[in-house]
């Protein structure tokens, strides 16, 4: 499972740090998923190895400007560029409304279908053959959602003592099994899957999450997480400073929360513009790192853009490369 960020910035993009986008692999090389799409998303993934032809789902979190402006662009661009496979869109009932007026007022039109799904829907849930997805209500100025990504179809592994102990012999229903399909042998009894495999790792799951001012909501959604992302948009001085409208998270509350919810990985990300990497500038990005550190013993990350990270099946996670 890799993870590519597309934009670092809240709000708006500075020089070296575009509004949010993420890239999700998982299934296969070329099999991704795109979480927010802010203006100039589509940019950004000429510089990552990702093709809109490949892109199996868009996940919007919420409808505002910086995760959602770059929609129109990228959707009517992979309809030039000649795709024809369907396309989901999960997303918050109103950027439906924005895409439609976007696409219907500019003269536009697309190549494929653009399957919507609802996610504000009660009981949501989407999945295809390599993840499930479910979502968790936040606190933001509009409604906002973070999505929760978990692993499917783990890889069996054969119980061989049990097959040679039950008389079924290495062939072609051992390769059945392993695959998950329950077999009927030639002297006619029937070899259930369950009986015979065993899978032998946990699944991995990730949190994205989209922007809110209480992290907390997502305590009850941890169990089993791996890796948490998660907005930081300000220390908490700024934040005093700045107010409650906004309705963003600081680094000291996502600190406190994945400490409390014992995250062993949380990235975070969606910086304000003020803030910088320029190790001259003021006020410097490594504020919003130390508060964090003083409060989060786990693995704690801060998103670039273009970095890239792994989850590997042994649940390790790693920063990978950064273009």
């Amino acid at each position: 499972m890799e993870f590519t960020f597309l934009g670092t910035s809240a709000g708006t993009p500075t020089k070296s740090r575009n509004v949010t986008g993420l890239a999700l692999s998982h299934g296969g090389p070329k099999h991704w998923y795109l979480i927010d799409c802010g203006e100039g998303t589509q940019h950004q993934l000429l510089r990552t190895h990702h093709s809109v032809m490949q892109l199996q789902a868009i996940f919007i979190t919420h409808i505002h400007g910086d995760h959602t402006f770059g929609l129109p662009g990228l959707l009517t661009s992979a309809s030039m560029l000649g795709r024809t496979a369907p396309l989901y869109l999960v997303a918050p009932r109103p950027v439906k409304t924005f895409i439609e007026a976007a696409i219907g007022n500019s003269d536009s039109s697309l190549s494929f279908e653009l399957r919507f799904v609802d996610s504000e829907a009660e009981n949501f849930y989407w999945e295809d053959d390599s993840l499930s997805v479910t979502a968790v209500p936040l606190s933001h100025r509009v409604s906002c959602r973070a999505f929760v990504f978990t692993e499917k179809n783990l890889e069996r592994q054969l119980v061989r003592d049990r097959l040679e102990a039950d008389g079924i012999e290495a062939g072609p229903a051992w390769g059945r099994l392993q695959q998950g399909d329950d077999v009927v042998l030639q002297d006619g009894r029937l070899a259930r899957c369950d009986d015979y495999t065993r899978i032998a790792r946990k699944p991995r799951k990730v949190i994205v999450a989209g922007d809110n001012d209480q992290p907390d909501l997502l305590l009850a959604a941890c169990t089993g997480v791996q890796v948490v992302i998660h907005e930081a948009t300000y220390t908490q001085e700024v934040s005093d400073r700045v107010g409650p409208w906004p309705q963003h998270s600081s680094a000291a509350q996502v600190a406190r929360f994945a400490e409390a919810a014992g995250v062993p990985n949380l990235v975070l990300t969606h910086f304000s513009s003020r803030y910088q990497f320029n190790p001259d500038a003021y006020p410097h990005i490594g504020e919003i790192e130390s508060e964090a550190k003083g409060i989060y013993r786990g693995n704690l990350y801060l998103a670039r853009d273009f970095a890239r990270y792994t989850l590997g099946k042994d649940l390790i996670f790693n920063a990978t490369e950064h273009l």
